[in-house]
């Protein structure tokens, strides 16, 4: 392992203003958000659709890199260039998704584990030889009546573990993602010990695996109310007991922190992300790992006909703008309506 290569492309993962796009929809995610928009889910639109957002001018300036999926990373462009070659091109650093996805976790109703750790090894020969330089393991804790258990808790760090350790033994990048689920009616102070939980035990399980902190960026949720709470926390309140949350449980060698939008809207994600960065007084780069809060709109505006794709640029461009600027705290709500 070159733990100073490794160090490099995390911190280009997170410089400031620029952050990571998540185009890692798998084909079934990807079909609910083309039937939003009325557009049939083949291999020839979803390639189309990613390569609108490749070639736009935003990547140059906002995105650092991009979360692919495993169709997205072998495909080519409509001329015939590779997609991960439109990503280097633009200034922008390949990763992979590599996790199999969140399945019932047998003894834990309710709960899920992530899978994907068999021959994980041998895949990310093969992704890095493409180009890929990062990769992405998402582990899915819910909050309900009796959830998340400790079990759930520490097999799903365990997990994440195992897969940052073979990421960086193939010289790759692991973005560790602990996602508390912000689906259900739960306040903000229930997430807030939940998510400090789920961190100290993922740390304790990358200490416990060898992994190097300084090689890997951290994906987690922002400490936030359930979408089905009548009374959710204001931007500061979450922004503030993210900050803490993470003081509290995170290592200041971790050189950054790219933050996933859960299910947040577009102009929410901006704003958290926007109050933490004013807040400041952290140790690590703080950015975004956003894929709805990046992709709804410009989704919108494309609806899988060619005469839109500069619309759907243009849309793709001034949110990525506006969460570069968040990146570095210097967002204002009042850019959305001047845009």
């Amino acid at each position: 392992m070159d733990l100073q290569a490794l160090n490099k492309v995390a911190e280009a993962m997170v410089a400031p203003g620029r952050g990571i796009l998540a185009a890692d929809e798998s084909t079934g995610t990807i079909k609910k958000r083309f039937d939003a928009i009325g557009v049939e889910n083949t291999e020839d639109n979803r390639r189309d659709y990613r390569e609108l957002m490749f070639r736009s001018d935003a990547m140059k300036h906002y995105v650092s890199g991009v979360i692919l999926f495993d169709e997205t990373i072998w495909q080519n462009a409509a001329d015939g260039t590779p997609l991960v070659k439109l990503i280097t091109d633009a200034g922008s650093i390949p990763g992979i998704k590599v996790d199999k996805g969140a399945h019932p976790m047998p003894g834990f109703p309710g709960e899920t584990i992530t899978e994907g750790l068999d021959g994980l090894g041998e895949r990310l020969a093969k992704y890095y030889e493409r180009g890929a330089r990062f990769a992405k393991w998402r582990a899915v804790i819910d909050i309900a009546a009796g959830v998340p258990t400790w079990g759930a808790i520490k097999a799903n760090a365990h997990a994440l573990a195992r897969y940052a350790a073979l990421c960086q033994a193939n010289q790759i990048v692991p973005i560790v993602e602990p996602e508390v689920l912000m689906d259900g009616d739960h306040d903000i102070d229930r997430c807030d010990t939940v998510t400090r939980l789920v961190l100290k035990t993922t740390f304790q399980e990358l200490f416990e695996q060898r992994v190097a902190l300084e090689g890997m960026v951290l994906k987690p949720n922002m400490v936030i109310s359930g979408k089905k709470n009548g009374a959710r926390a204001g931007v500061q309140e979450v922004a503030e007991k993210t900050i803490a949350a993470l003081k509290a449980t995170v290592p200041a060698a971790v050189p950054g922190i790219a933050y996933l939008s859960g299910g947040q809207s577009d102009e929410e994600a901006t704003a958290h992300l926007d109050a933490m960065n004013k807040i400041g007084g952290f140790p690590w780069k703080m950015t975004y790992s956003y894929g709805r809060a990046l992709q709804a709109a410009p989704q919108k505006a494309w609806a899988g006909k060619k005469e839109n794709v500069a619309a759907a640029q243009a849309a793709f461009g001034h949110r990525a703008r506006m969460n570069g600027l968040a990146s570095k705290g210097e967002y204002d709500a009042g850019m959305e309506k001047a845009a």
